[in-house]
């Protein structure tokens, strides 16, 4: 190539490297390749993968003529050979240069097939540069998997990629990766200021610091921007010019932005400055500046001051993210940047609050007075430890409270009033008040010993026994139907008594579809109490893990309480303790044993009658029931001991026994 048409060409074109020494920030790659080169330990394809204007199709063509060059292979070709001029002009009949960009599809890679069955024309290998490897279909990689994997012994393959990703894992097994680095900043300026002293051109090295720093490490769009700048500067390329070429923010500028903002000063000129820029671009720019002066170690600049500020541009970035107005974003981080410089050390802050006045504290109000007299009266054995922390804890909010000297507490508060009224146990419940629930939960912690009020009501309404008078045989029939005749009313109370039961089945059989485990765990610790008056009462023995896992899931128990009782129900619970229910079972055992000996010896009776025909027809026909003691005119004695036993079995008798909770029943005849 002749020397006027070389000096034409473009910077990143004219100083394309030709040699592995000329490799500007791959030093690691050069020197493995030089090492293969000259131990002729080479591979039959190799691959370059990086970023763009890394070098890899400058390393492809330097490794292609280091192959070809009549003293090689060696890592330093002559250049004087007719293989080396040939490669370095780009038209060595040996060295295939293929873009897989535009011959991407499967005949593009037959045809390169086509071309490793024959011998090279005057080198020693035949070399095939396959750039932008990554944009071949899953066809032409398919295809070029066997040749690539054993190529005649005169073939080499060397694939060059921005995107090693994209490639196959059958491809990157078949070669020999290398990937370029990203070409550090001081790497690029040094190569600038190289290319700017043989090309005669002045400059200033804040202006190639700006270049560099804009070409994100990319040699050849570094190159681009310098020639782009060598014309702008009309020969001399300095930091004004580049600024103004590249749309950036000047330094001077910079620099008065931050002076502006350390020093609380004005900021709407700044702003008008700044209409030009974009605001992403003004928070980049600043956030560059500042990174430069954390490495300088600028004394105005304070550590906790860099991390307020690179916090400040972070949020700005978020807010433009989100399509913010930018003069608004601009103007609020300017402000919060002002806000942050208000920086305090410790001492600062201690002599600060040193200098603080102190109030005077008046009193504490006699209530509270109170309150300490009653808890050092009270007797320490019989007051838990963790109630005298709580009162203290209460006693120490109140005691800070700054109160004028006029002012007159007269009012005593329900907290007081429960100290003062309680001799030796204290209700905390006063103390440490919450916001409740607006229904009971069967959850609540159990009080651990009943309040007298309550006791005596549960006695008041407790009967100690019911008499039952069975019917006796020399009656009159017709006084027996009179002592009777509140049964139609016990068959409505019985109706509605199994009505409520399947609702309360419904309910469980529904938690047992929601879960298993919760059905049986709300069957097992919930007894049904009955339903009137939208209430329904329930009696709960839930302790430890079932009553956690049952307050879990309370809200899902609820909700089917609505469903199947209406929307307006309402829980009321009775919590026992599980020793309750085991005594309960007990006396259902000693009743159902005593009812059993009731039975025998009824049984007995029938047994000796002398109606036992009679009485077993009866049977058959339905008679025995409650309801059907109208269907004879006359009863018979048999009759009248089934009569009794089904009184006795009832289920409106069973529930009798367990709502007033009924420890024994007496029978007593007429006389």
């Amino acid at each position: 190539m002749s020397q006027e048409i070389l000096e034409k060409r473009v910077l990143a074109l004219k100083y394309r490297p030709h040699r592995f020494e000329d490799l500007v920030g791959q030093s690691t790659v050069s020197q493995t390749l030089s090492l293969a080169l000259d131990s002729d330990r080479l591979s039959h394809a190799y691959l370059f993968s990086g970023l763009r204007g890394s070098g890899k199709t400058s390393t492809a063509r330097i490794m292609a003529k280091a192959l070809l060059c009549s003293e090689g292979p060696t890592s330093k070709p002559c250049e004087v050979c007719d293989n080396c001029k040939s490669a370095n002009s780009n038209r060595h009949l040996d060295v295939i240069e293929m873009d897989a960009a535009s011959n991407r599809g499967i005949d593009d890679i037959k045809d390169l097939i086509e071309h490793t069955k024959y011998k090279p024309s005057s080198g020693r290998f035949k070399v095939f540069i396959i750039d932008e490897v990554h944009m071949l279909t899953t066809q032409a990689f398919n295809a070029l998997l066997k040749t690539l994997e054993e190529p005649p012994p005169f073939v080499k393959f060397i694939l060059a990629t921005t995107d090693p990703l994209k490639l196959p894992a059958t491809i990157l097994s078949r070669t020999q990766h290398f990937r370029f680095n990203k070409i550090a900043t001081a790497d690029v300026i040094h190569h600038l200021s190289h290319i700017l002293n043989e090309e005669n051109i002045a400059y200033e090295k804040d202006a190639l610091e700006i270049l560099a720093r804009t070409g994100q490490g990319s040699l050849r769009d570094t190159l681009t921007l310098l020639d782009q700048a060598i014309i702008f500067s009309k020969g001399r390329v300095n930091t004004t010019s580049v600024v103004d070429m590249l749309g950036l923010i000047d330094p001077k500028l910079m620099d008065n932005i931050f002076s502006i903002i350390l020093n609380k000063g004005d900021i709407n000129q700044i702003i008008k400055d700044l209409e030009v820029y974009e605001v992403s671009q003004i928070c980049d720019e600043m956030a560059i500046y500042l990174k430069d002066k954390m490495l300088s170690k600028d004394t105005k600049f304070d550590l906790l001051l860099f991390d307020r500020f690179f916090r400040i541009l972070s949020d700005a970035k978020h807010l433009l993210a989100i399509n913010s107005d930018g003069g608004f974003v601009l103007i609020l981080t300017f402000m919060k940047m002002i806000e942050a410089t208000n920086l305090k050390t410790i001492d600062d802050i201690i002599n600060q609050v040193e200098k603080l006045e102190v109030r005077k504290e008046t009193p504490v109000s006699k209530p509270v007075e109170k309150i300490v007299e009653k808890v050092v009266e009270a007797p320490i054995e019989k007051i838990e430890e963790k109630a005298i922390e709580r009162v203290i804890e209460k006693i120490e909010e109140i005691k800070p409270v700054f109160v004028e000297p006029e002012t007159k507490i007269e009012e005593v508060t329900p907290f007081d009033e429960v100290l003062v009224q309680s001799d030796n146990i204290m209700d905390l419940g006063m103390i440490d008040a919450i916001e409740v629930v607006d229904y009971s939960t069967p959850f609540d912690d159990l009080p651990m010993t009943p309040a007298p009020a309550v006791a005596k009501e549960i006695e008041i309404e407790k009967p100690k026994e019911i008499a039952i008078e069975p019917i006796i045989e020399h009656q009159v029939p017709a006084n027996i139907f009179e002592e009777i005749e509140i049964v139609p009313l016990e068959e409505v109370f019985e109706e509605e008594t199994d009505i409520q039961n399947e609702l309360y089945e419904k309910l469980t059989a529904k938690v047992y579809d929601r879960d298993p485990d919760l059905g049986e765990c709300f069957e097992k610790n919930f007894i049904f109490n009955g339903f009137e008056n939208k209430k329904l009462y329930i009696t709960s023995y839930a302790q430890d893990e079932d009553r956690k896992f049952l307050y879990k899931h309370f809200g899902i128990i609820k909700t089917f309480a609505q469903d199947i009782f209406g929307n307006d129900v309402e829980l009321d619970f009775k919590k026992e303790e599980p020793s309750v229910l085991e005594n309960k079972k007990v006396e259902e055992k000693e009743e159902t044993n005593s009812v059993s000996q009731n039975e025998i010896s009824s049984n007995e009776v029938i047994e000796n009658s002398n109606d036992t025909s009679s009485m077993l027809e009866e049977i058959e026909m339905g008679s025995g029931c409650v309801a059907d003691m109208h269907k004879g005119a006359v009863t018979q004695p048999s009759q009248q001991e089934l009569q009794l036993n089904d009184i006795l079995n009832s289920k409106m008798l069973d529930k009798a026994k367990e709502l007033f909770d009924i420890k024994k029943i007496t029978v007593k005849a007429r006389s």
